[in-house]
């Protein structure tokens, strides 16, 4: 029977290869109240980007008064898969809709994920959008423990385009634009794949709001040197477009 895994929010030592492991907040209150956790029970436990069988220590806040916690000892490391090397620049769309990319791009492996603040994106979504980065960080939280992975994506702030590109420094930058007809995503892949620098290296790969980039933003992308590829013919919505690029540079990144 596959152990429940859990990401622990503190470890021991605090740099390096920890040996003690603890949760706290909604995970522990989770553990501690509705499975009612007990010294000696054993779990998986994800602490520092390490992956070990670990038994539990002490349980605390039982209670409804004091604050849950759940200590572990950490025993012996696990074999465990390291996330994607890929940044995906997500631009801002109906909340719903892109809470949903969040969790579907974590269960696939993404490393980071930036919130973009496009022109087409809504006024209203990108005022917003701030507020909800909680929000989309425990969503991937809970998607990375779901899909039993041992890292979470980072969430960044949302950032204006022109903040992003500048920053990005990617070896392979990829931009999936409605106006490219002639190169596809899975040929620049394969053809990186011929490039030990960037076949190892990051990816970053940038999708539109909904109705597109504006012009103003395809030339930034030019100018920061990104490649603009297509998915082929058909019009998709741009959470199914992520998940189908993100899809698609798996297959090509995984060894």
């Amino acid at each position: 029977m596959t152990r429940r895994r859990w990401i622990a929010d503190s470890w021991s030592p605090s740099t390096g290869h920890p040996n003690h492991a603890a949760l706290s907040g909604e995970q522990a209150q989770h553990l501690a109240r509705v499975l009612r956790a007990e010294p000696g029970q054993i779990f998986d436990v994800v602490a520092n980007g390490f992956l070990h069988r670990a038994e539990i220590t002490e349980v605390r806040g039982t209670g409804t008064r004091q604050a849950a916690e759940v200590h572990f000892k950490l025993l012996e490391e696990l074999e465990a898969d390291a996330a994607l090397p890929i940044h995906l620049l997500l631009a801002v769309f109906k909340f719903d809709h892109f809470e949903w990319a969040v969790e579907k791009a974590t269960e696939l492996g993404v490393a980071r994920i930036t919130p973009i603040l496009a022109r087409r994106t809504e006024k209203h979504l990108a005022q917003a959008a701030p507020k909800r980065a909680d929000r989309w960080r425990r969503i991937a939280l809970e998607s990375a423990k779901q899909s039993r992975r041992t890292d979470v994506p980072e969430i960044s702030e949302p950032a204006r385009l022109d903040s992003a590109l500048k920053s990005e420094t990617a070896p392979l930058r990829i931009l999936l634009s409605e106006v490219e007809q002639s190169v596809s995503l899975a040929s620049v892949l394969s053809h990186s794949n011929e490039q030990p620098t960037t076949h190892s290296g990051q990816l970053a790969l940038a999708i539109g709001p909904e109705g597109g980039w504006a012009a103003d933003e395809m030339t930034l992308f030019t100018q920061h040197h990104w490649t603009h590829v297509t998915l082929g013919p058909r019009i998709l919505r741009a959470e199914t477009a992520a998940i189908a690029a993100l899809a698609i540079a798996a297959s090509h990144l995984e060894p």
